[in-house]
């Protein structure tokens, strides 16, 4: 059974810093591309940063210099260091896995609200 669980969301004031953590089972963790996605209210669900076994990133415009997605294929576990954060950071953040034939998988989801 696949499973990514989400940890690290909650309430943080404009300009802070929080870190996002999926732990991953059920899945040969280090062949899967990994990524965060988020959703905000009334919004579509939109690619924040993604990481290949391979070890190449990519980033949403909005985020990038502010966000950085790392893994460690020793701990089935994929992050997100979210800094200087804004407002319009505000959403549920999913963890994503996708193999190299396209099956996704995707966690819970993790509150992110940044607000003063």
């Amino acid at each position: 059974q696949v499973q990514l669980v989400e940890s690290g969301g909650g309430l943080v004031q404009p300009g802070g810093s929080l870190r996002l953590s999926c732990a991953a089972s059920g899945i040969v963790f280090s062949i899967y591309s990994m990524g965060w996605y988020r959703q905000a209210p009334g919004k579509q669900r939109e690619l924040v940063a993604s990481l290949t076994r391979g070890d190449d990133t990519n980033y949403a415009d909005s985020v990038k210099g502010r966000f950085t997605i790392s893994r460690d294929n020793a701990k089935n576990t994929v992050e997100l260091q979210m800094n200087n954060l804004k407002p319009e950071d505000t959403a549920v953040y999913y963890c994503n896995g996708r193999s190299s034939v396209g099956v996704n998988y995707w966690g819970q989801g993790t509150q992110v609200t940044v607000s003063s």
